[in-house]
């Protein structure tokens, strides 16, 4: 058993460790603990994060977000054949109209809590299903604001929904692609993942909801397919995976909220630059959940988390740019010497001298055991 899961570990996560400093085992031991036990201080919301109750607040009301009035129902006969949690993401997976891909993504998560299905396992689609809008093209072809149709409050919601609507199919992809792995991976990691997918499609409707309050819909301009390319690059790996999309892609929407939220403002578009704002707020959970994942994974491979990161992103050709929400990225708990280069050289040092004392620890420790031999 203990092989097979060895096997398994290898099959998912397929990024080797460095070799271990020339030492002999029982030196090898005590630098292996010392250098992959290092504390890390998660987000502290997230154990309340993970057991609120359900949240049906699919309508942003006069106020702030409310309970849909006279809310259409879906049949959801495509989740009625469905008895687990991953059988389920690949339904919502293959829906192609946004609005009732956000509504299965929520019924799906609301299923499987109320009803206690197992987490199971299937085979996601090779990409999402997608509407026939918008366009998709490369991020140099979608038009500036003022060569758009849109004005600028719906232009940058529009872009906001693109990229709600990808993370409903980038979490559920997540828990799909990797469910064979539950016993090494464990229930939370998918618990986790389904949750931040229910909060995506939430966050999409209100965006939608704000579009036709505008006179437009999802859909009405070109959008580019990053995202989607950024998570097919991780499909073999979990720790790619999670250092990819929740601590690059979606760590750019805690830089870039509080700006969206002060343009819409000085636009005069309160309505919008709330919804936005209350999005921004809840997308600390979801790079605080991709850190605790991370750190997790690491920890199974014998791997510093910070040093596995920055490798990461040297082999995928990922790159993180500026400039940082270091306060949000703080609180998610994604330490900023991970991406920030003015301070992983400090870091670097300090790895450097702690590498030292732990050898030279090695060192005295071996001549104690040598002394009382008698060698």
């Amino acid at each position: 058993m203990h092989h097979m899961k060895l096997k398994l570990m290898l099959s998912i996560i397929r990024f080797n460790p460095h070799p271990a400093p020339p030492l002999n085992l029982h030196c090898r031991r005590r630098f292996f603990c010392t250098s992959t036990s290092i504390h890390h201080s998660h987000w502290s919301g997230l154990h309340h994060w993970r057991h609120s109750p359900l949240n049906h607040d699919r309508f942003w009301g006069p106020k702030g977000p409310i309970q849909e009035p006279n809310e259409t129902e879906i049949n959801p006969s495509s989740l009625k054949s469905c008895f687990s949690l991953a059988e389920m993401g690949s339904v919502v997976l293959t829906t192609a109209d946004p609005l009732t891909k956000a509504k299965l993504s929520h019924m799906a998560y609301t299923k499987w809590r109320q009803e206690g299905l197992p987490i199971g396992a299937s085979d996601p689609p090779v990409s999402p299903a997608r509407p026939s809008k918008p366009q998709l093209v490369s991020p140099k072809e979608i038009p500036p604001p003022k060569s758009s149709a849109l004005p600028l409050n719906a232009y940058m919601l529009h872009n906001l929904a693109h990229v709600e609507l990808n993370a409903i199919d980038l979490a559920w992809d997540t828990v799909v692609r990797f469910s064979p792995y539950i016993e090494l991976l464990g229930e939370g990691f998918f618990s986790d993942f389904a949750h931040v997918a229910d909060d995506e499609s939430r966050h999409f409707t209100w965006c939608s909801q704000r579009l036709a309050e505008l006179g437009f819909s999802y859909g009405d301009m070109p959008a580019h397919n990053v995202l989607w390319r950024e998570c097919a690059k991780s499909s073999n790996n979990v720790a790619a995976r999670l250092a990819v999309i929740p601590l690059v892609q979606e760590a750019r929407g805690l830089d870039a909220g509080p700006r969206l939220v002060n343009k819409l403002i000085g636009f005069g578009d309160d309505r919008s630059s709330n919804i936005v704002a209350k999005i921004s707020d809840e997308e600390v959970a979801h790079v605080a959940v991709g850190v605790y994942w991370f750190v997790s994974v690491c920890q199974k491979m014998g791997r510093v988390p910070g040093s596995t990161f920055k490798d990461i992103l040297e082999e995928y050709n990922v790159e993180v740019k500026g400039p940082f929400n270091h306060v949000a990225r703080e609180e998610a708990g994604l330490p900023r010497e991970w991406y920030d280069p003015s301070s992983a050289n400090k870091e670097e040092e300090n790895n450097k001298l702690s590498e030292v004392y732990d050898r030279l620890t090695c060192v005295i420790s071996m001549e104690q055991e040598n002394s009382n031999l008698g060698i």
